[in-house]
């Protein structure tokens, strides 16, 4: 392939795509990287969803679409779907590059060059208190390199060279700069993600395969010194325990007020946005504060609160490679325990912030046996144990455990992951197990269940023919809906199942779900049923992209 002197618009969305692709294909190795500034391992995954949604966007501008329209694709869906930190300072880089590159025709060395110099000071001033050795750092160098590159009179792919170059050494650096990177001995995971755009324009421009990634088990960060207890040495944040994040529909002169409220509550603030819509992320210790900010300023949505103090703990529990997530030996064991049948490292985090002490590895595809699920129970401290089976095929296998052990254990009818949420709603740990089971067995059943999956072969249903390749949605009465698209096949299930007795819906994002189709759905509730809450957490369940509770 003949390398580009310039870029068309098609290039660029080409561009976006790779970069998401080899997102994909490095978010293990990222989130593996990840310790600052919390070791919560969602770099690499948050990084990935922001240009899953960038893309997404991208495919309703056709194939014919001006520069103008592409970037202002690139820009609307990398600020709607930007997830965690690392997500919202990488959405200030793209659309920075963005607002530069959105007036040209095609894109040559130096508009090249501007793009990304421009995209790192936006990002810099993005950040309430910017912090060298992170992608800011590593932004900044890669458009100092392609700045230089452009003036040397360098071509389109010397200039991109130039720029990864710069970037690479400045990642290599990171280190250096913050502490926490060198006594667990890794460079910035952001800043190894934003690398990867370089990559990304190369494989574009110049024909380059995208670079594999480095074996999983090649990358060891030492996390001995990092327990959620250092966090005041470790990572400047003292003690900050929750990630707030929500889009904020807010005129652009109340902003600098809000920004200064929030400097008062917590740290890693970003803030990017403009003309109306902001996307916003800080870490705190007051919730209600951090949101209440918003009300002064405009209307938030989309709101989500994450425990980062949990997350850190289960993050460290998967890197540690345990298929057994054991009681949290901290404090006396409760009266009651609660054993979890889970999938997805997402809804395994949920379900231990909702108080669940061992969780078992199993679902749909990989059911656990009786003997996985006594192991649990006799781990814990609790002499008397509710399992949550989560799974209509898995909850026989549940009431195996009793007669095998001297505990006494019940199991809550729990057919889907989203009943065992609603059934933990319920849970005392200081009650009986008898309690918890008639308590716990009365909030599953007051949640509707439903799920979105793939059609593996054809046939006939009430809700019309199914063909292999299908999107299908599903409840306990069966197929309800049937679509080409996963957002428009969740909308007609969600369409016949609420009703006006409905409050909340809670969506759970699995494998294949991607931000654009979640923000279909989510606009279409809005819209149809403004009434109705909506809740949306990222599990990370293979089979089903979507799995809904209706309450």
């Amino acid at each position: 392939m003949t390398a580009r002197a310039t870029l068309a618009a098609a290039d660029v969305a080409a561009v976006m795509t790779a970069y998401r692709d080899a997102l994909r294909s490095h978010q293990q190795v990222i989130n593996r990287l990840n310790v600052y500034p919390v070791p919560d391992g969602d770099t690499g995954t948050n990084m990935a969803l922001t240009l899953d949604a960038v893309v997404a966007e991208l495919e309703g501008t056709g194939v014919d679409a001006s520069m103008a329209e592409v970037c202002k694709a690139l820009a609307h869906g990398s600020l709607m779907g930007a997830r965690g930190n690392s997500g919202v300072i990488l959405s200030q880089l793209l659309r920075g590059i963005a607002e530069r590159l959105g007036p040209t025709s095609e894109v040559g060395p130096v508009d090249l060059a501007d793009a990304v110099t421009v995209a790192a000071a936006l990002a810099r001033q993005a950040v309430v208190r910017p912090v060298e050795g992170t992608i800011l750092t590593v932004a900044r160098a890669g458009g100092e390199g392609a700045r230089a590159g452009a003036e040397a009179g360098g071509s389109l792919t010397e200039v991109v060279e130039a720029a990864r170059e710069r970037a690479a050494d400045a990642l290599a650096r990171t280190p250096d700069q913050l502490e926490v990177l060198a006594r667990a001995g890794v460079v910035d995971a952001g800043g190894s993600g934003y690398l990867l755009f370089f990559d990304a324009l190369l494989s574009v421009a110049d024909g380059r395969g995208l670079p594999e990634p480095p074996p999983l088990d090649a990358v060891a960060p030492d996390l001995s010194s990092l327990a959620p207890g250092d966090l005041g040495d470790g990572f400047g944040l003292g003690d900050l325990r929750y990630e707030v994040m929500y889009l904020l529909d807010a005129p652009d002169d109340t902003m600098a007020d809000f920004k200064e409220v929030w400097a008062g509550l917590g740290d890693s603030i970003v803030v990017v946005g403009g003309e109306g819509l902001w996307n916003c992320h800080i870490h705190t210790n007051d919730i209600g504060s951090a949101v209440e900010a918003a009300l002064d300023a405009g209307r938030p949505r989309d709101i989500r609160v994450t425990d980062l103090a949990e997350q850190i703990e289960e993050e460290r529990w998967v890197r540690e490679g345990a298929g057994l997530v054991a009681e949290d030996p901290a404090g006396p064991a409760p009266t009651t325990g609660v054993v979890a049948v889970v999938t997805g490292d997402g809804v395994g985090r949920i379900f231990r912030s909702l108080g669940v002490h061992a969780q078992v590895r199993g679902g749909q595809s990989m059911n656990p046996s009786t003997a996985q699920i006594l192991e649990a129970v006799e781990g814990l401290g609790s002499d008397q144990v509710v399992v949550l089976p989560n799974n209509k095929n898995i909850q026989p296998v549940a009431e195996q455990v009793d007669p095998l052990t001297d505990k006494a254990v019940r199991v809550i009818p729990s057919g889907s992951i989203v009943e065992g949420f609603a059934a933990l709603l319920a849970y005392d740990p200081g009650a009986s197990v008898e309690a918890n089971e008639l308590a716990m067995t009365a909030s599953a059943r007051r949640v509707l269940p439903a799920e979105v999956t793939r059609a593996v072969r054809d046939t006939e249903t009430a809700a019309g023919a199914v063909r292999e390749g299908d999107w299908i949605g599903l409840s306990g009465d069966g197929v309800i809906s049937v679509a080409d698209s996963l957002a428009a096949t969740t909308i007609a299930l969600l369409d016949a199942l609420l009703d006006d007795d409905h409050e909340l819906v809670t969506i759970i994002e699995g494998e294949g779900a991607h931000a654009g189709d979640t923000r279909r759905v989510t606009e279409w509730l809005h819209d149809e049923h403004p009434g109705v809450a909506t809740e949306v957490h990222h599990g990370g369940q293979p089979l089903y992209p979507y799995l809904l509770g209706i309450e």
